[in-house]
């Protein structure tokens, strides 16, 4: 049976934090299928993840690539609300819709939909945004010790989702102005042959020899 990209991302926890130098964990699963990347750079997945993966791809074990940074307890991110000045800049980075409110206007985190990723952190012009420690809920059902199947199949999901918003979104922002480009290519073309024809008009006719 052939390795498919469903399988490899079943075994990544969807925290979509880039740290695997991939944008999302599917697009890294599917860098793993086609061989442009190893198993070993995700350091939220821990070892469930890399004997998993190893399992998975008939691989022998090895550990966390340390390039790709270290292996951390899980955590999620608090506002200082008081200190928020509403940029929306963390509302446009979170893969998963974590955090609410609108352009200066203060910004809240949905605490039991935080992955803890950090992408929020470093794009925080005021520094009011800090990763707390979060307890460990009982997980016997799940493949991590820290993450439930319930949260990553939600956190997949919300990713879906806001790619797909943004995918409509940036449609129609693109299709305005493709048409305006129509209508201005055409009115251009009706105009350029009403002067071929007003000029042909005005130019008199040559003079048989």
């Amino acid at each position: 049976m052939p390795l498919t990209p469903e399988a490899i991302d079943a075994c990544l926890p969807q925290t979509q934090c880039t740290r695997c130098g991939y944008p999302r964990c599917r697009v890294y699963a599917e860098a793993i299928v086609s061989g442009a990347a190893d198993f070993n750079q995700c350091p939220p997945g821990g070892d469930s993840t890399l004997d998993a993966l190893a399992q998975l791809l008939g691989a022998r074990p090895k550990p966390l690539n340390p390039v790709y940074g270290a292996r951390t307890a899980r955590q999620r991110a608090s506002i200082d609300e008081p200190v928020c000045i509403g940029c929306r800049k963390c509302l446009d980075v979170c893969p998963v819709d974590a955090i609410v409110g609108a352009r200066q206007l203060m910004h809240s985190v949905l605490d039991a939909e935080c992955n803890g990723c950090a992408l929020c952190l470093p794009v925080c012009p005021v520094d009011c945004i800090t990763l707390l420690p979060v307890a460990l809920p009982a997980v016997a059902d799940s493949l991590w010790p820290e993450y439930s199947q319930v949260e990553v199949g939600r956190w997949r999901a919300r990713t879906d989702a806001r790619l797909a918003r943004l995918l409509r979104k940036s449609r129609a922002t693109v299709q305005p102005k493709t048409v305006a480009h129509e209508r201005a290519r055409m009115r251009a073309e009706i105009r350029a042959a009403v002067a071929r024809v007003r000029t042909k008009k005005s130019t008199p006719p040559k003079n048989p020899a």
